[in-house]
């Protein structure tokens, strides 16, 4: 087998156009984590073991569903899959509507909390988003434990924020959210010189 290169994206399979095209077709799925979604340049392999390369536009996103590769003449294609993990989503709306300087207060204290668990976020509106970089329950507990009045949260699949988000947020979210480890542990294997 020959590489495929993709340099567009075709369409979505969620699309109404595509969904009528793709019925009684055949896709190979290239199965994308995370990191991986958020590359436009990747070189891999499809579940059935074809060679493909993605040039993509710069500010291309590719999302789950996405087609890549479709002939017309076989009804044969490739599908993007994309494993997104869970994300927190932090509702600040009730906090819009607190007294003097108490909705600043909450939202330093709250950006304080995240940014102490080295924990990248976007916010979008009256929302925060924290990509899982620990488990859930971890998670949970460090919301719970700072018993932020006003505010609430859950925990939310990615696949439902990714639409909301541009590149480089979902880039942020979800790119690499787990492969920057972080230590307060400052090295010592280096001796000050004399």
């Amino acid at each position: 087998m020959s590489m495929l290169i993709v340099e567009l994206i075709q369409g979505n399979q969620n699309d109404e156009d595509w969904k009528r095209r793709l019925t009684g077709g055949t896709l190979d799925a290239l199965e994308l984590d995370q990191w991986q979604a958020q590359k436009n340049r990747l070189r891999t392999k499809t579940r059935a073991g074809q060679d493909i390369a993605l040039s993509l536009d710069r500010h291309t996103q590719l999302r789950d569903g996405d087609i890549l590769v479709w002939d017309e003449s076989t009804r044969c294609g490739v599908i993007a899959r994309i494993q997104l993990q869970d994300v927190l989503e932090i509702d600040l709306s009730a906090v819009k509507n607190l007294e003097g300087d108490e909705s600043l207060l909450l939202c330093f204290e709250l950006g304080h909390a995240l940014g102490n668990q080295h924990w990248p976020a976007i916010v979008k509106g009256d929302k925060v988003y924290v990509p899982l970089t620990v488990d859930r329950k971890v998670m949970a507990s460090v919301m719970r434990t700072h018993a932020f009045s006003n505010i609430t949260y859950r925990f939310l699949p990615g696949t439902e924020i990714i639409p909301y988000l541009a590149p480089h947020e979902s880039r942020r979210l979800f790119g690499g959210a787990n492969s920057t480890p972080h230590s307060h542990i400052a090295d010592r294997s280096i001796s000050p010189t004399p």
